[in-house]
């Protein structure tokens, strides 16, 4: 019998979760609460809609031809609250020679991502603040399981991006970000960073949801705080890319 799982939505030709043209599945349920959140209907498990492995492999199937230099993105959410599910899908991705991918916060045990990794080309790992303080404030969790996780993917050369969310006000804080720039260095595994400039794309979905969103006056980076972030990790050795 197919494995099922929960999903929130597909994006069939995604562009920005990984390298070339994508098929992005989107899963339900995350154990964090980004206030930037852009998917805050993610969050509950029981969300979504059921879907079992062969029927998303039958509609990857149909946009296969456009997937070569790209492959599939199993993003959120956080598609590792679901391994068994994700890693099936993986699995029959990587059989039909499809590039994978898994774009996670890293707020999981390593024992229960293992298996889903063995079946992962390339991993997009998510590190809010490098700041614990400010990390628990954005996420409402701890940091030290996502640095965990780093630590593991540098450990069995797992290829990977990390990807930054830069909020003024919130994260762009000097001594944070040359933080984050100096654990990053130290892994050897990671190919680019991505600074990504804050946006408020998902605002209507807190308010629909009513959900307080705490992030009404904040605006979006200027281009000078970005050009200054980029190059705090850039003057690590670090290959930099501003989404």
């Amino acid at each position: 019998m197919s494995i099922i799982g929960r999903i929130h939505s597909l994006e069939t030709c995604g562009t920005v979760d990984g390298p070339g043209l994508r098929f992005v599945v989107f899963t339900q349920g995350c154990p964090l609460r980004c206030l930037y959140c852009h998917n805050p209907d993610c969050r509950e498990l029981a969300g979504g809609s059921e879907v079992t492995v062969d029927e998303l492999i039958a509609e990857i199937c149909r946009y296969r031809s456009y997937l070569k230099g790209g492959g599939v993105t199993i993003s959120g959410g956080e598609p590792l609250m679901q391994p068994a599910f994700v890693t099936e899908l993986l699995k029959q991705c990587q059989a039909l020679g499809l590039h994978t991918a898994i774009d996670t916060s890293g707020y999981i045990p390593v024992a229960i991502a293992k298996p889903a990794l063995e079946y992962t080309d390339l991993v997009l790992l998510d590190i809010k603040s490098y700041d614990p303080t400010t990390y628990n404030h954005i996420t409402s969790v701890s940091l030290e399981p996502t640095l965990n996780f780093a630590r593991y993917l540098h450990q069995i050369h797992k290829p990977t991006w990390i990807r930054f969310v830069l909020v003024p006000g919130l994260t762009d804080a000097p001594d944070n970000v040359a933080g984050l720039a100096e654990f990053v260095s130290t892994l050897d595994n990671v190919e680019r960073v991505e600074v990504l400039p804050f946006h408020k794309m998902g605002e209507y979905k807190w308010e629909a949801l009513g959900y307080p969103y705490q992030l009404k006056e904040t605006q979006p980076p200027t281009p000078e705080l970005i050009a200054n972030t980029v190059e705090q990790f850039q003057q690590r050795g670090l290959t930099v890319v501003a989404g």
